[in-house]
């Protein structure tokens, strides 16, 4: 494909692209956003499995008196499984959209999309262990052995 040197650069179309229902100002958008988060968590059970167990990290971390560097470390990891969830649970949807009957497909894609939350959880527990597990197996054996 050549460029027509007489033909216009069109270098932002956006206001051509956008949907006639999209957010007129930032609290607008805000609180789509917040809509579309409280949305996964109301209706993805892993999500909430995920809120549980980010919870317990983080008091099982304030309780071990972890550095702030290790919370924050634990923290970051929390949120990278959430957005996660949330584009795996996008995709779905979208996907869901496309098409409602099997598709080996978009069933490939779908599992795809779930393996990234995998990754990401997987990469988490790991942080976590790494990081706080010798402090559990001290408190651990301290209690035992005294």
């Amino acid at each position: 494909m050549t460029h027509k040197p007489d033909a216009p650069v069109v270098v932002d179309d956006h206001g051509e692209r956008v949907h006639p229902y999209t957010q007129s100002s930032f609290i607008s958008g805000m609180m789509h956003s917040i809509h579309g988060v409280l949305h996964v968590f109301e209706h993805e059970r892993n999500a909430r499995i995920h809120l549980l167990f980010a919870v317990a990290a983080f008091v099982l971390g304030v309780g071990l008196q972890v550095s702030a560097a290790e919370l924050a470390a634990v923290f970051f990891a929390v949120v990278l499984v959430f957005v996660a969830e949330i584009f795996n649970t996008a995709i779905e949807r979208t996907l869901d959209l496309i098409d409602i009957e099997e598709n080996p497909r978009i069933h490939l894609i779908k599992d795809m999309a779930a393996g990234g939350v995998l990754v990401a959880a997987v990469a988490s527990v790991m942080l976590g262990v790494v990081r706080v597990g010798p402090r559990v197996l001290r408190l651990i054996g301290r209690n035992y052995l005294y």
